[in-house]
């Protein structure tokens, strides 16, 4: 009896390179390695990890296409630590929504589904201290209502993302942080498209009047109630700015 054939697949080796750049980048994450602090010299990561310079220098292209790095040139160049941020994973999903012809209107309405489910999460969790957050931020909002710009592409922006970091799930934080990318240069197109439209100030007035009303719900911890509001306002907001059910990232990212 003949024994059956192993099924096979290639094993990819990692490159010495991005092995380095692993180790570094966990030290970075990890706390190890704090933002602001020099890397040691090259000569001294060569010895420490084995490998040679054109291997060290790969390790850093990689981590500086990251962010998470900061290289100088020269005689007393070096590497320096770099707090990592979303921009890098924002303008690599910018460009994969680009490839892919996402419209606008699945972009809002990914940022819906995110933020839906913070404020039902929020509204049933929230603290005295979330609470103060949410106010400071009506407060904000309600001295921006005779600025409409400064209403939409400031305050606005900003309430979405306070609501998701009082809900305090971070891979949803990062995830609308992306999302957010790509409605701020919405927003910042439609607004520079509808400079000086009469009754700005009063749409200004019923999102902040939307915002009080959220704010009282998640206060009173009715979850149903917050969810269903913010999902409808959500739906309301996205017909309102997307004149044109077609309109693609491609139209507002550069």
């Amino acid at each position: 009896m003949s024994a059956m054939p192993l099924s096979t697949s290639v094993v990819r080796v990692p490159k010495a390179g991005e092995m380095v750049a692993a180790q570094l980048r966990r030290q970075i994450v990890t706390g190890e390695l704090r933002e602001g602090d020099a890397l040691p010299s090259e000569t001294e990561l060569m010895e420490r990890f084995g490998v040679s310079r054109p291997t060290l220098r790969e390790a850093f292209r990689i981590l500086e296409s990251e962010q998470v790095i900061q290289v100088r040139r020269g005689a007393r160049g070096g590497g320096r630590v770099m707090m990592p941020d979303v921009s890098a994973a924002a303008r690599y999903a910018g460009t994969l929504l680009q490839y892919r012809k996402a419209t606008l209107a699945d972009v809002h309405e990914a940022r819906a589904n995110l933020e839906v489910a913070a404020v039902a999460t929020l509204a049933r969790k929230r603290t005295a201290a979330d609470l103060r957050a949410l106010d400071d931020m009506l407060a904000e909002g309600e001295a921006l209502l005779s600025d409409p710009p400064a209403f939409g592409k400031g305050y606005d922006l900003e309430f979405h993302r306070t609501l998701m970091q009082l809900a305090g799930n971070q891979t949803m934080i990062v995830l609308l942080d992306i999302v957010s990318t790509i409605i701020e240069s919405h927003v910042e197109n439609f607004l520079r498209e509808h400079r000086g439209d009469t009754g700005a100030e009063s749409k200004a007035a019923a999102a902040h009047r939307a915002h009080v009303k959220l704010v009282q719900l998640i206060r009173d911890k009715d979850a149903v109630k917050a969810e269903t509001f913010w999902r409808k306002h959500l739906a309301q907001v996205k017909n309102f700015m997307i004149e044109d059910p077609e309109e693609s990232v491609l139209d507002v990212l550069p």
